[in-house]
Parts: C-alpha cells; sequence; structure tokens
C-alpha cells in the first residue's frame, strides 16, 4: 500500500478523521483484495470477531495473526484508523452492534443446485449487503463536492466499459432529464476525441470496479489534464484511475464466485452512487430540474397510456 492510500483513508469517514463502526465491515471487504497477505489475516481477523479483537492489545493481535505489531498499525491505518487505539473502539462499537440483535454480516455462495427460491434469497441479501456496504463506505465529503461540480458543469462526459457503460448511461439519461448536458461514452476512441474538448468548468466521471481498466482511464486522464473537474466511481481506492480524479466516490461488491461475476455487484453499487450524484445534483438545481423532469414526463405520457 503507498501513502496515498493511507491518506485517502485517513481522511474517508469526513471531519473525525477514523472510519465509524458501521463502515469497518464494508472497508475490510473492499480492501482486502489489494492488501499484503499479513494485513489480510489482521483484516479478516477484527472483522469476523470484533469483540475478542477489541479485548487485545496490539501485541496480542499481533501473536494471534502470526503478524506483527507494525503490521497492525499498518492494517489499522489502511482502514481508516489514526492507529490501533481508535481501530479496538470501533471493534467495540461494532462487537455492541453485533450483540444488539443485528443479522451478522454473511455471504453466501449460490451453488449450481441451488432451488430458484434459494437462489432470489440469496441475491436478495447479497445485493442488500452490498447497498450497505457502499453506503457505510461512501465519503460524503467527496460526494459533496461531487455534486457541486456537477451541478455547476457547462457539461459532463462519463466513461464506462461493460457493466459500468450501463451505468454511464444511467446517470446521463438521469442528468439530462433534468435539463444538464451530458454524454455518456462506451467507445474508447469517442471517449478520449471528446474528453481533448473538455476544459476548466466542465466534468468527467470514470466508473471502473477494477480502477486500472484503460479505456476508462485514458480519457479521465485527457479530461484531467485539460482542467476539467474529474471523478472515479471505483472499487478500488488506490487504482490507477484515482491518479487522475480530483473526487473520489469507493463502492463494495459482494464476493465474486464462479456464478455471480464482480460486474454484477459493482453494478449495483455503482447506482447507488449514480442515484444519490442525482439526487444531490437535482436538490442544488431544483429550480430548473423540476420543471424540466415535469417536461420530460409530459413529452413521454402519450407513449404510455393505451
Amino acid at each position: 500500500m503507498t501513502q496515498d492510500v493511507k491518506e485517502i483513508f485517513g481522511s474517508a469517514s469526513g471531519s473525525s478523521g477514523s472510519t465509524p463502526p458501521a463502515a469497518l465491515a464494508a472497508k475490510v471487504r473492499t480492501l482486502v483484495p489489494s492488501m499484503t497477505r499479513s494485513m489480510q489475516r489482521v483484516a479478516e481477523t477484527v472483522a469476523a470477531d470484533p469483540a475478542g479483537c477489541a479485548a487485545l492489545t496490539v501485541t496480542g493481535l499481533a501473536e494471534l495473526t502470526g503478524t506483527s505489531e507494525a503490521t497492525v498499525v499498518r492494517t489499522a491505518r489502511i482502514l481508516g484508523y489514526p492507529g490501533y487505539r481508535d481501530l479496538r473502539l470501533a471493534l467495540a462499537g461494532l462487537a455492541a452492534q453485533q450483540q444488539s440483535g443485528r443479522a451478522p454480516a454473511l455471504t453466501t455462495d449460490i451453488a449450481v443446485d441451488d432451488p430458484i427460491a434459494d437462489v432470489v434469497a440469496k441475491l436478495a441479501y447479497d445485493e442488500q449487503q452490498t447497498l450497505a456496504d457502499t453506503a457505510a463506505g461512501l465519503d460524503t465529503t467527496q460526494l459533496g463536492a461531487a455534486v457541486s461540480a456537477l451541478a455547476a458543469a457547462r457539461r459532463t462526459d462519463v466513461y464506462g466499459i461493460g457493466a459500468s457503460g450501463l451505468v454511464a448511461q444511467d446517470l446521463t439519461q438521469k442528468l439530462l432529464r433534468i435539463g444538464l448536458i451530458a454524454h455518456a461514452h462506451s467507445d474508447p476512441h469517442l471517449a478520449v476525441t471528446n474528453a481533448v474538448q473538455l476544459k476548466a468548468g466542465d466534468v468527467a466521471i470514470a466508473i471502473t470496479h477494477s480502477g486500472s481498466t484503460g479505456d476508462v482511464i485514458e480519457p479521465l486522464r485527457v479530461a484531467f489534464e485539460h482542467g476539467a473537474t474529474t471523478v472515479a466511481i471505483t472499487g478500488r481506492p488506490d487504482g490507477a484511475v484515482t491518479q487522475y480524479a480530483d473526487h473520489i466516490l469507493t463502492t463494495s461488491t459482494a464476493r465474486e464466485s464462479e456464478l455471480r461475476p464482480a460486474a454484477m455487484s459493482s453494478r449495483t453499487s455503482q447506482l447507488l452512487v449514480v442515484d444519490c450524484l442525482f439526487i444531490g445534483v437535482a436538490q442544488r438545481t431544483y429550480e430548473q430540474a423540476a420543471p424540466a423532469l415535469s417536461a420530460s414526463y409530459e413529452a413521454l405520457a402519450h407513449r404510455h397510456r393505451r
């Protein structure tokens, strides 16, 4: 992990300087794939047994996980806590929430021979957990800054490939309906040629779960270099896309499996972030947005009549 990543998560929870207890499990699920093996052991241990780990000293947790005290402290910082003491306080809070009756955060894989009723139940649970994790880990300061930029933008370009491209189209369709100029680009060549035309006062948004999709990073880089305000919606806040992002909005996903690729749960969390952006912009531009929405409804009403 780089120092930049630590700084991102050191400030991710706003002015308090540490991650609230409700966001801890979400942070672990999001960040574990990019941690070292020793850090993974620490993160997974504290998420699995918050009450037990809250009672341990930094030395005790290091011994339990077969790591070092330095690794424990580094893991705490990456998870968004200034130090191990702050992580212990969050663990105690999380343990109290679980003891109050909240269901544990479990993920159940879908098997090939699962009855369809079980598939529905498992998918519904995973989708609910993904949304809760994304909401818990979303930096509202970064979100508010992105909303302000969008509300004042001369033009907004959104980049996404595959499932993320569908989310890009969803956002631009919403912005268009409230009278804003927005374009979704899934063709990487077209995305770059349009990014060249952006400037200060414009907004460019890149949507990539992996944070490393070259066809999305390139146009964002071009937009960034031409002075546009840039936003990254990604599941990997340490991904390459973030080096060209003024604002980073982190998403969460359910555990990937053979029958549930990452694109499924990443799309769910991305759509939540997109909806948050849209509602925020609609609030900021209400006097313009409300009449524009009404006009769009009226223009399409005859197509829905029998």
